[in-house]
Formats: C-alpha cells, structure tokens, sequence
C-alpha cells in the first residue's frame, strides 16, 4: 500500500501518516523513495494499538 492508500485506510490526513509513520511504528517499508506497506502488515499492527 502507498501512503495515500494508508492515510484513506486509517481516515488520516497523509500528512499525519507522514509526520507520526516513525513514532507511531507504521509498518512502513522505503522502495526507492517511496513508503509501502503490506495490507497484513498494517492490520497487525492496527491489532496491536491500545484503544
């Protein structure tokens, strides 16, 4: 998934998933200079925040 495709999954604004994708543990990997990240990935993590 692209960044976009991360923020419109998490109804975050891009640049909030930009900003916080290091300190919030955003599954994130670099391609190139793009940030990807594996649907499975993003859910686990997703699974692991504390509501």
């Amino acid at each position: 998934m692209s960044l976009d495709e991360v923020a419109r999954y998490l109804a975050k604004p891009k640049s909030w998933v930009y900003g916080n994708w290091r300190s919030q543990g955003i599954p994130f990997k670099k391609v190139g200079n793009a940030l990807r990240c594996r649907l499975t990935d993003l859910n686990e993590w997703i699974d692991r925040q504390t509501p």
